[in-house]
């Protein structure tokens, strides 16, 4: 099972590369990065164009998922296979990396990873950029069953299940909210900031990971993950599978669709 690939990984040689490099304040920003320097042969996966749909206001989050047919298409148009190695990166933390590792195995991906410590660690391991453009042609990429699963807000709001939510603590207590109209989080949620799995800006070792998430109670198959737009909760899946444990079902509405529908209740505070 695919999860995190270390820089100097041999199976990096026949890797197909993906930069999802991206910032939540300007929508281009990493597709402007991309063009001035990417790992060799990579793509760029645009967080909106790429890995979400269109946001329906009053009625979506911020980022919600593209339809799985879509995603197909997607995927076929950058000429992956079945057989393809898929490796996400970013800048450094993985925080949109673990999108794409999250859609890929909801295609039925398994040899899908996410590079441990992004460009950051390429750079730092002696490997070159460039900014030339690879074309790849396109594919016809075949589905699997999905390796993950989703819940939707029906579903949370019934949850009796761990419910993790990857913002940092001050917005999951709602002291703060610099992105969306309604601050605090979804009742019973505990707060696991997804920034907590890395060391030095690197995954932590499996062994600690498990700890870490077998304290809060995610060693069950009940577990879900949200944040505060269905981005960075993937981190914590991808952390809590690298771990060793079940893998937690993904709230990809997160915070931002909660808030949609005023009927639904917000807490604050700490968790209790």
């Amino acid at each position: 099972m695919g999860t995190i690939i270390d820089v100097r990984d041999p199976g990096l040689a026949g890797a197909r590369f993906f930069d999802c490099r991206a910032s939540l304040a300007d929508p281009d920003d990493g597709r402007k990065r991309f063009l001035e320097n990417h790992i060799p042969g990579a793509i760029h996966a645009d967080l909106n164009r790429d890995l979400s749909s269109p946001v329906q206001a009053g009625i979506t989050g911020r980022h919600p998922l593209p339809a799985r047919t879509d995603f197909i298409s997607t995927v076929s148009r950058w000429g992956l296979t079945s057989d393809s190695i898929v490796v996400a990166y970013d800048d450094d933390t993985g925080a949109f990396a673990a999108r794409l590792w999250w859609l890929m195995r909801w295609l039925g991906h398994e040899n899908a990873f996410v590079l441990d410590g992004g460009l950051v660690a390429w750079v730092t391991a002696g490997r070159h950029l460039t900014s030339e453009i690879s074309a790849p042609a396109a594919s016809l990429y075949h589905a699997a069953e999905p390796l993950t699963r989703q819940v939707v807000a029906e579903e949370v709001s019934r949850w009796r299940g761990l419910l993790i939510d990857a913002r940092d603590p001050i917005r999951f207590r709602g002291e703060v909210e610099p992105i969306d109209p309604v601050a605090g989080h979804i009742p019973g949620a505990v707060n696991r900031p997804f920034l907590d799995n890395l060391d030095g800006g690197q995954f932590r070792p499996p062994g600690q990971l498990r700890s870490q998430f077998t304290a809060l109670g995610a060693n069950t198959s009940h577990t879900a993950c949200y944040c505060g737009s269905g981005v960075t909760a993937a981190h914590n899946i991808l952390a809590i599978v690298h771990g060793g444990l079940p893998e937690p079902a993904l709230y990809a509405g997160s915070w931002s669709e909660w808030i949609t529908d005023p009927e639904r209740p917000v807490a604050r505070g700490a968790a209790p």
